[in-house]
């Protein structure tokens, strides 16, 4: 098959591969140069993706991946067009911006040849592929749905920085507007993709079509919507286990021992492209979801509550406090920024007068300085330091390398107690005795 990818980020570009290592012809579109250059020169555009280089080190020099940044050189033609264009969410209204998205599916429409399957893999509000694109593509291009050309929606269910292993381990799900939309896009998935064994799962691994694009849209926002609720309660508990002097990770640990209990982890903040953004996009769509828009909110605290973790144990007061914030990446070992806690914990701090200096083994001091703050270094003198990221280096550090350091946020409970002796150490969700 001759295949287009729109957009190669962190998604796009391992699908464009994994498209490509079963022996299509891949063409992937981006507005970025510097990405297409750098594609076509078989470099990785972005650290951190496991096999990732060496897919591309094999597949671009056999002329079975390119890039461009032109929608006339890889859409006419296509059997397939996969579109992975983000889609953002403003962080003050929590309304979607489909401006990106609006512009790539101008585009590609303006280029669409009769008989391809155009399929969305970026996560929308319930109703979006039906709605919206179905009548912007048949608008511009002249073609209609379901005769010309078909649609669905085919979720991307896949973290960054292990996408060839997800894809082969989560079943696609696809949801289309017609019977013979779901399937060509059934035929296409099963032609791109390889599937492990699941013996855990009802039914076997492999395409699992919905029935409809809603029910694909709605089971992605489902899915993530549900870890963000989850989290919220959770963090709801450990607050409540500070207060009372009690250890809450002990407490979840053997609640979870019960089959039916499967309660997450509290910490100090959920970031990444998912977690903190599809309940918005679920709430675009039914704002009544008094549940969902709770757990939001009280996820959304928990930055500020890990500060006044900091200040409570440094009498109450941070004005003119050195404190060292430490992971500016949303998880660990990804070199991501994005709704990372990072952000409201630097601004909490400096409301409350705190000298702030952040640390993270996976970027460059250029690189922090490029988001306004102070790089801080080991064995620089601080007074406090919180622990934003779960990067596995946090593990293994001692006061020594914090020198003067009177006081521990760990937010992502990666140390141990023993190696902090004389330091208040304080735990989201382990009440001090």
């Amino acid at each position: 098959m001759k295949i287009a990818v729109v957009a190669l980020g962190k998604i796009g570009l391992p699908l464009a591969v994994q498209f490509a290592s079963k022996g299509h012809q891949v063409v992937g579109v981006d507005i970025n140069q510097t990405v297409v250059d750098l594609v076509n020169r078989a470099r990785q555009p972005f650290p951190g993706e496991a096999d990732l280089q060496a897919w591309l080190s094999e597949l671009v020099p056999a002329g079975r991946l390119r890039a461009t940044t032109d929608y006339g050189q890889a859409i006419p033609g296509a059997d397939a067009v996969v579109v992975v264009v983000p889609l953002f969410v403003d962080d003050q209204t929590w309304q979607p911006d489909f401006g990106w998205m609006d512009a790539a599916t101008r585009s590609l429409a303006e280029h669409l040849t009769p008989g391809t399957l155009v399929s969305y893999e970026t996560t929308l509000p319930v109703g979006t592929t039906r709605q919206r694109w179905k009548p912007l593509i048949e608008e511009v291009s002249g073609l209609v749905e379901g005769v010309d050309f078909d649609l669905v929606f085919s979720p991307e269910r896949v973290l960054t920085g292990r996408v060839f292993r997800d894809l082969r381990r989560y079943p696609k799900l696809i949801g289309a507007l017609g019977p013979r939309g779901s399937k060509r896009a059934a035929q296409f998935y099963r032609a791109v993709l390889d599937f492990d064994p699941r013996p855990d799962l009802a039914r076997p691994n492999g395409v699992w079509d919905l029935g409809s694009a809603e029910a694909a849209e709605l089971a992605k926002l489902a899915e993530t919507t549900f870890r963000d609720v989850n989290i919220g309660l959770a963090n709801q508990f450990a607050k409540f286990a500070e207060r009372h002097g009690i250890d809450v990770h002990q407490v979840i640990e053997a609640s979870n021992s019960q089959p039916y209990s499967h309660i997450h982890r509290p910490g100090i903040a959920v970031g990444g492209h998912c977690i903190p953004v599809y309940p918005r996009l679920y709430l675009y769509g039914d704002p009544d979801a008094t549940i969902v828009r709770a757990a939001r909110e009280a996820n959304m605290t928990m930055p500020a509550h890990a500060v006044e973790l900091a200040a409570a144990a440094l009498e109450g007061d941070l004005n003119g406090k050195a404190v060292a914030v430490l992971g500016a990446s949303y998880r660990g070992r990804v070199k991501e920024t994005a709704f990372s806690g990072i952000f409201p914990v630097v601004e909490e701090l400096r409301r409350r007068g705190a000298e702030v200096a952040v640390h993270d083994p996976m970027f460059s001091d250029e690189e922090l300085a490029g988001f306004g703050w102070k790089p801080y270094r080991l064995g620089e003198s601080v007074q406090a330091a919180i622990i934003q990221a779960d990067h596995p280096e946090y593990a293994d550090l001692e006061p020594d390398d914090l020198p003067g350091v009177r006081v521990l946020v760990d937010g992502r409970r990666v140390t141990a107690p023993e190696r902090w002796p004389g330091v208040v150490r304080l735990v989201i969700g382990e009440g001090r005795r």
